[in-house]
């Protein structure tokens, strides 16, 4: 190879290597932008949220949490029943939406014949893409008065011997309240717990269930010894995003929970969640204490959900470190 030949190789080289150099350093700077402007969008919502409150807890104080007055004539103000509405729906729905989500995920994974697994799984897939505001009129129109005659009821005559939890179930039947805001909420969040754990029951390698089978194990042991424990920190990922979506939810809830600031030991009284106070009241407030005192919820909202999600964060490392023992 001649010099001049061996020149032209090497000055291509140098060009092909610093337009790959100069793709690679935007596409950093592309990168690193979207991850800056995501922290500056946050900080943005933190910092509006804290400004905008700002008169609402200074005027009340620590006492907005733990207060349950909601007076806009008198103008005080106190979180506690929303707080409380939004904890309790979520967690009960969480605890019917779960065990039912897990179990449409083994029926999916282990079960189910091969040829009617895509279109049940398609089938729960749809209730994701319904409008929330078609749960709430569903759920205020149908589900409320067919609770209110059958279910509600018998739970408040069932239960009316038994000490705390006729305190749990006492009546009127109003046929809206906690309750079925927290079973339209566990539709609501059904999908994302059954997708996600057959997505995460899918990964579970064929042979280790395959070799659990052969020693003797019944399906129930290899759903129970090997898929849980395999899947664990998935499952527990799913879990809390439908958490987080059962906090946040607005419409659905508004419809069916009664929209009553109290505190109410009954799940089947009327309550009110914060999605639901701010959404309910928001373009009627009038005052920048009242404002304020929305915007206040607000910022505990997103206080819980933060909490939740460091919660899982953690809750998922532990499970890793579990994992490696």
């Amino acid at each position: 190879m001649s010099d001049s030949t061996a020149s032209l190789v090497g000055d291509a080289r140098t060009r092909a290597l610093k337009r790959f150099n100069l793709g690679d350093r935007a596409f950093h700077l592309i990168t690193k932008s979207a991850a800056v402007a995501v922290l500056l969008l946050l900080g943005g919502v933190i910092a509006s949220l804290i400004h905008g409150s700002a008169p609402a807890l200074s005027e009340f104080g620590f006492g907005f949490l733990t207060s349950e007055a909601w007076n806009p004539v008198t103008e005080k103000f106190g979180a506690a029943p929303a707080i409380y509405g939004t904890l309790l729906t979520s967690f009960i729905a969480l605890l019917i939406a779960a065990p039912v989500g897990f179990g449409i995920a083994v029926f999916l994974t282990e079960i189910c014949p091969f040829p009617l697994r895509r279109p049940i799984g398609i089938a729960i897939e749809l209730l994701a893409g319904i409008p929330s505001i078609i749960y709430g009129i569903w759920g205020m129109f149908v589900l409320a008065p067919v609770l209110q005659a059958t279910l509600q009821p018998w739970l408040i005559a069932g239960f009316a011997d038994i000490p705390i939890l006729n305190d749990l179930f006492a009546g009127p039947p109003y046929g809206i309240g906690i309750f079925t805001a927290s079973i339209i909420l566990s539709i609501m969040i059904l999908p994302l717990i059954a997708s996600i754990s057959r997505d995460v029951f899918a990964t579970v390698p064929t042979v280790l269930k395959e070799a659990a089978f052969g020693v003797g194990c019944t399906r129930w042991e290899v759903v129970r010894r090997i898929v849980m424990p395999y899947t664990g920190a998935g499952l527990v990922g799913g879990v809390m995003l439908a958490l987080g979506r059962a906090l946040g939810e607005t419409m659905a809830v508004t419809f069916v929970i009664g929209n009553a600031h109290k505190i109410h030991a009954s799940i089947l009284g009327p309550g009110t969640t914060i999605s639901a106070t701010i959404a309910n009241e928001f373009t009627e407030a009038d005052g920048v204490l009242y404002t304020s005192s929305l915007i206040a919820l607000g910022l505990v909202l997103f206080v819980i959900t933060f909490i939740v999600l460091a919660a899982s964060r953690l809750m998922l490392a532990r499970l890793k470190r579990q994992e490696g023992r």
